[in-house]
């Protein structure tokens, strides 16, 4: 296993096949500034390449889990030039706008399950960022907010695109026009969240359990399930089920099988072998 980077938006800690992912900026809201935007992913490429993680667990500190996208990132006039063509001012922006949803879309690409555990403000561009999560839990103080609208924009990263395929349309459509903010109970009612936890710290626990028992189970399948959800997500019925056969025809092994089945009759744990790292290409 190698060393992990540093990161400045991030701390990280891999225990028991379990990657924290924690959120390292209190002081400022943890708001997602520049060099968020550039970590995330590398963030998450280095979790996958470099530990023996099978799943990301995101988190935060201090008083909100993020107030949300920082505006520097738009203040740059090297990153978003204001003045000249108007063409070409509109060509760059599309560019950076569809590289920032990159940057999100990173925790759906990444072959691990990731696991959102929010306290406090989710706030805009940190909506958008759990909406491209697995599974999302939160506190009983959480709340969430499509806070763009507000600002006098749309929502450009991934909420508009995500949270109508997690929550009734007709919901986020109000969400969405208004920019109001909807709570835990709201959340948990509407399926948004799995479970509302009554304090940061039982959340941490119930989550890292849940962790647990994902990481337990063969990678090989797990990723499978991942592969197969967002694949049907996006498609349909009938694609699906061809992906899947094929999908299927080429992944299943009864190696992994097995071993559940000599670990239940031995009342032991089964022990799956690791997927081979996610290196570049021709990397040692």
């Amino acid at each position: 296993m190698s060393e992990l980077a540093n990161y400045e938006s991030f701390d990280i800690e891999v225990k028991d096949q379990i990657a924290h992912v924690q959120f390292s900026r209190p002081d400022a809201l943890n708001t997602m500034n520049k060099a968020f935007w550039l970590e995330l992913p590398r963030c998450v490429q280095d979790i996958e390449a470099n530990t023996d993680a099978r799943v990301i667990v995101i988190s935060s500190t201090g008083k909100h889990f993020s107030a949300g996208m920082d505006l520097g990132v738009f203040s740059d006039p090297k990153s978003v030039p204001m003045s000249g063509d108007p063409g070409r001012m509109a060509e760059n922006l599309r560019r950076v706008v569809l590289q920032l949803q990159d940057t999100l879309t990173s925790l759906e690409r990444v072959r691990l399950p990731v696991l959102a555990a929010v306290h406090g403000g989710c706030i805009g561009g940190a909506l958008d960022l759990v909406c491209a999560a697995d599974s999302r839990y939160c506190t009983a103080d959480a709340y969430f907010t499509i806070k763009e609208t507000e600002l006098g924009m749309t929502a450009d990263v991934g909420t508009l695109q995500r949270l109508p395929k997690l929550m009734p349309e007709g919901v986020v459509r109000e969400l969405a026009y208004t920019g109001r903010k909807f709570g835990a109970e709201e959340a948990h009612r509407l399926g948004f969240v799995n479970t509302v936890y009554e304090s940061q710290e039982a959340m941490l626990e119930g989550v890292m359990a849940i962790a647990a028992q994902i990481a337990a189970n063969s990678p090989l399948a797990v990723t499978g399930c991942k592969e197969m959800i967002n694949f049907s997500r996006d498609h349909s019925v009938e694609d699906s089920l061809k992906y899947m056969a094929t999908w299927q025809s080429g992944m299943f092994r009864p190696t992994d099988m097995m071993k559940s089945f000599q670990a239940k009759a031995q009342k032991q744990a089964p022990v799956y072998d690791d997927l081979f790292p996610v290196k570049d290409l021709f990397s040692n």
